[in-house]
Formats: structure tokens, sequence, C-alpha cells
């Protein structure tokens, strides 16, 4: 991976001293893995920090009856919270991390990670990405604690075009919930004449229902 490359995915790297920049490209190991890839599970020790170059990487909390919550999402050009969490409080990984496409990664040993997290650039580039999901997961505690399972589906469905190209368990599986329960509601929705269902499809056919439905 070339320093570039690196640098225009995370420009906070150029407001490192240069030693540590030529440590993060001769240390970082280079890691590509296919969609589907389990990256960490919960009670596994956490090596390395990873800078994400292509993909992306779900996070997520498994439940003891297999059911997962969706925690958020690692694009290019960010950070795994919880991974920082984890490397800094020395603990083991409390949630699991499953390649969502084919993802690329820089994965920077533990020892130089304590390194970058001493410069201030880096810290406050650390700690504004924390702000950012623990906000977000705010957002997601108050969807499952007060928000019913259909107004949750009805607001996943809009602002995603008119046609969805996904399957019922992808949405249960962003949803929290199970295969079954979201056929269910997707049926009742095509009932109302909201939803055309297909294989592999949602078509919105009445997107002020679905918005009237998601509150």
């Amino acid at each position: 991976m070339n320093q570039k490359l690196l640098a225009q995915l995370y420009p906070i790297l150029d407001a490192l001293p240069a030693a540590l920049r030529g440590k993060i490209l001769s240390q970082a190991q280079a890691v590509a893995v296919p969609a589907g890839t389990l990256l960490f599970d919960e009670r596994q020790p956490c090596s390395g920090f990873p800078f994400i170059v292509k993909g992306s990487i779900r996070v997520l909390k498994p439940a003891a009856n297999g059911r997962e919550l969706p925690l958020y999402r690692v694009l290019p050009g960010e950070t795994c919270i919880i991974t920082s969490s984890c490397l800094l409080g020395h603990a083991d990984y409390n949630a699991r991390a499953v390649a969502e496409t084919d993802t690329t990664l820089m994965l920077l040993p533990r020892p130089l990670f304590e390194e970058l997290i001493a410069q201030p650039a880096f810290r406050d580039f650390v700690f504004r990405l924390f702000s950012e999901r623990i906000a977000d997961l705010m957002q997601l505690i108050e969807e499952v604690a007060f928000r019913r399972l259909d107004q949750r589906l009805a607001g996943l469905l809009l602002g995603r075009g008119k046609r969805l190209n996904t399957t019922h368990q992808q949405l249960a599986d962003e949803l929290g919930s199970v295969r079954e329960i979201v056929t269910r509601l997707l049926n009742g929705f095509a009932g109302q004449g909201l939803v055309r269902l297909g294989r592999e499809e949602v078509e919105i056919l009445d997107s002020a229902g679905l918005r009237r439905i998601s509150g």
C-alpha cells in the first residue's frame, strides 16, 4: 500500500511526524478478505488497529438466540471504535465484525497504535469518531427501544429508491430481527398496496403510506 493512497483516505496521517508515517508503511500488514469473512468475534483478543482501504465492514452484537443487532459500518477513511476501545482498555472484543464486501485493510500492530494515540492529532481523530459513533448508537437504541418493528422496517425501505434489490434475510439482519417476522410484515405491506414483492426485490408503490407507518 503506497503512502499517497493511505494519506488520501486518512488525511490525519499527514499531521504525524515523518518517522511515524514511515513506521506505518513498514509495519502495517495488508489484509485482503472476501465478503462474508469473520474479522473478529466476541471474547477474542484485539491484536491490531485497522485502516480500511477498500470495502465495508459490518459490526454487530450477537445474542444467545442467534439473532444479531447491527451496530455500525466501517468504510474506507473510517475506524472501528470497538477495536480502538479494546486496544485502549486492553480488553477482548465484545462484538463481532464481518466483511460486508470484498475488503482490504492495513492492520497496525498494537505497539504502533499506542505510539499513534500519543500524538494529539491522531488522538483527536479517534475520539472524534468515538463521538460520532456514540451519537449513532444512541439513535439505534432509541429505534430499538421505542419504535415498533413495522415502523423500523418502513423507515428502512424508504430513501433507497423505488426498487430495492435485497432479500428478506438481509432486511432482517439490518433490523436485528428474524426473516419470518420481516416476511410477515412485508406481506402485510404488500396487502395494503404499499409495496410489490419479487424475487430478491422490493418495489415501493406508496412512499407516503410507508412514511405514515414509519412515524
